[in-house]
């Protein structure tokens, strides 16, 4: 049985911009790779240890001017590995969301599953895996 296979919640690939905060108050900037219910995985230019409790920042971009306000989710960074020569992938898990973080989070993965429906009804394919050594 694959990784996949044992998921609790489906994954959406998407390119979302996310901010870590550490636990060193440091705030790194970074992009997601997909997003699930369970958690997020995200490329950064620094590493963060993995066990360390953070909280990622996820906002949505609708257009070069538009928005969504950032969500917070509580996360346990799972792991972390270098990506090329100067970047890192983190895979996290989210802590223990309060109902109002999870309304908004479904809000978002609502989003991103109309956005991949509307995809594959235009017949748009996501080549942006070729880039991504941990593809499926």
């Amino acid at each position: 049985m694959s990784g996949a296979d044992k998921r609790l919640f489906r994954r959406f690939a998407c390119q979302l911009a996310v901010e870590v905060e550490a636990p060193d108050g440091r705030v790194l900037a970074g992009q997601s790779r997909n997003l699930s219910r369970g958690g997020l995985c995200l490329e950064t230019a620094d590493p963060v240890d993995a066990g360390a409790e953070v909280t990622v920042r996820v906002t949505l971009v609708f257009d070069e001017d538009s928005t969504s306000e950032p969500l917070d989710l509580p996360a346990r960074v799972v792991w972390c590995t270098p990506f090329g020569e100067h970047a890192h992938q983190v895979g996290t898990q989210f802590l223990q969301l309060s109902s109002e973080r999870l309304t908004y989070l479904d809000m978002f993965l609502r989003y991103l599953e109309q956005q991949a429906a509307s995809e594959r009804d235009a017949g748009d394919t996501d080549e942006d895996d070729e880039d991504d050594p941990f593809a499926a």
